[in-house]
């Protein structure tokens, strides 16, 4: 959808099959989701139950048109009118400009916590898309010479943190370990009305509630 950032997936046209889901970076709402395969007919011959009462072969019409024999959920609900709504009220421009935004806000994250101090990024390098993965150190941990010690210490102050946030209603940030990573923030930008000025608050909002940690 984006010109500018399209480059993040060249060679996706090499795969066999391809998922594509919509309800983060384009708003649209859950179980809409595409899965694209290659082959055709494929997903026919894997999700079939030839049910007799359903997919008669002797119908008056083209059972092409007979989809639910191709999907697991058979009788679901049509969720691409989802996307095709909005597409239409939104256009391929607005979608750029939303996904464009989101991009540009992380990158601004990125660039205001990667030298700041108490801040420590969990991987290197600019994030590529909008999942900006970070921990906040108080002060009263930065100089720990205890590198255990220290560890356990940080696992908690993202969940407390977050907790503290919900109390006071002013934000919320997610949070996860991952592998031997203890628990840090990821913040994943989707909202195009987001500002410069938000994710301002959001860094000294981090502040204010960890401090004293």
């Amino acid at each position: 959808m984006s010109r500018q950032h399209r480059w993040k997936l060249d060679g996706v046209d090499r795969a066999n099959s391809v998922t594509w889901n919509p309800h983060k970076m384009m708003s649209v709402p859950l179980q809409c989701s595409a899965l694209l395969v290659r082959e055709e007919g494929l997903m026919q011959n894997c999700n079939q139950m030839h049910a007799c009462y359903l997919f008669q072969q002797d119908k008056h019409y083209d059972l092409s048109y007979d989809t639910g024999d191709k999907a697991l959920q058979c009788g679901r609900h049509v969720d691409i009118f989802k996307l095709w709504l909005m597409w239409r009220a939104k256009g391929t421009i607005g979608f750029e400009a939303q996904i464009d935004k989101c991009l540009e806000l992380s990158e601004y994250l990125y660039n205001k916590i990667k030298d700041r101090e108490g801040y420590e990024m969990v991987f290197d390098g600019k994030p590529q898309h909008t999942n900006v993965c970070f921990w906040y150190l108080p002060p009263g941990m930065r100089y720990m010479q205890d590198k255990e010690e220290k560890k356990k210490r940080l696992h908690k102050v993202a969940p407390v943190i977050k907790a503290r946030m919900m109390e006071y209603g002013t934000t919320m940030v997610s949070y996860q370990p991952q592998g031997d990573k203890v628990n840090f923030f990821r913040m994943v930008i989707s909202n195009p009305a987001a500002t410069f000025e938000d994710i301002d608050f959001l860094i000294e909002e981090i502040e204010r509630l960890g401090q004293d940690l």
